[in-house]
């Protein structure tokens, strides 16, 4: 919840985006439903020369391939308020994603775990910020869990869909085989990602490439002994233009 105002408060008041261009679905809204039809929303209602912006903060999982006697690939999984029922794989959110308009300039940031250890023990000893891990375990849901997944295992769409194809910049909390925190900042739980990745906006006069956002905030992180990785994937030239034009 405060990542998603922390990210809205920033479209509107730094970047020109009005209230009525920016849509916040919390808690019980979060749902699979409401989150697709708003994307469907928000291109179709594009158009070329249009910046759109999607943030997710939540929970994160995987499913297990299951095309092969042993499964050795998992496709990546934000985990929406019903995620019990409808998970929002990397596959579905990539078919809502082919429909941007050309022309159309959207950033995907995702503060979720893409991955992690078969138990939630993993998260190590308690800190005086009270930093956890965003993994869902799939067997929380019902789903079947890949042994030692964090070291073994490969998302499938690092092999099968390549950067230079993508349409939209993506903006991760970590690599696949990492997790995404959480923790107290000031009196407030954040997503570790969102918390330096706004200090790091802000400290740059909220002007900076998106290479730029990612190198710093990987240093931030580092700095602050997270062991997580933001991945900025897209074309070259999405990378190296100034963040949210």
């Amino acid at each position: 919840m405060n990542d998603a105002k922390a990210w809205s408060a920033l479209l509107r008041k730094q970047y020109d985006f009005t209230s009525a261009d920016v849509r916040v679905l919390l808690d019980g809204a979060a749902t699979h439903e409401h989150v697709t039809d708003g994307l469907k929303a928000l291109l179709a209602g594009a158009r070329s020369g249009d910046v759109l912006v999607f943030t997710n903060s939540s929970h994160g999982t995987y499913v297990a391939d299951d095309g092969s006697d042993e499964a050795d690939r998992y496709d990546e999984a934000m985990c929406p308020y019903d995620c019990k029922k409808h998970l929002l794989t990397d596959d579905e959110l990539r078919a809502l994603l082919t429909d941007i308009p050309r022309g159309v300039r959207l950033t995907v940031i995702s503060d979720s775990c893409h991955s992690g250890s078969v138990t939630r023990a993993a998260e190590g000893p308690a800190t005086p910020d009270d930093r956890r891990v965003r993994f869902l375990n799939p067997r929380n849901l019902r789903q079947p869990e890949i042994k030692d997944v964090r070291n073994r295992a490969t998302p499938r769409r690092t092999e099968v869909h390549p950067e230079s194809e993508m349409k939209e910049l993506l903006l991760s909390g970590c690599r696949s085989n990492q997790y995404s925190y959480d923790a107290i900042f000031g009196r407030r739980y954040q997503g570790a990602m969102s918390f330096y990745a706004l200090k790091v906006i802000k400290d740059a006069g909220y002007r900076l490439t998106y290479s730029a956002l990612a190198t710093r905030l990987r240093e931030a992180l580092a700095v602050s002994n997270y062991d997580q990785e933001p991945q900025l994937e897209g074309k070259p030239s999405f990378k190296r233009r100034q963040i949210f034009t």
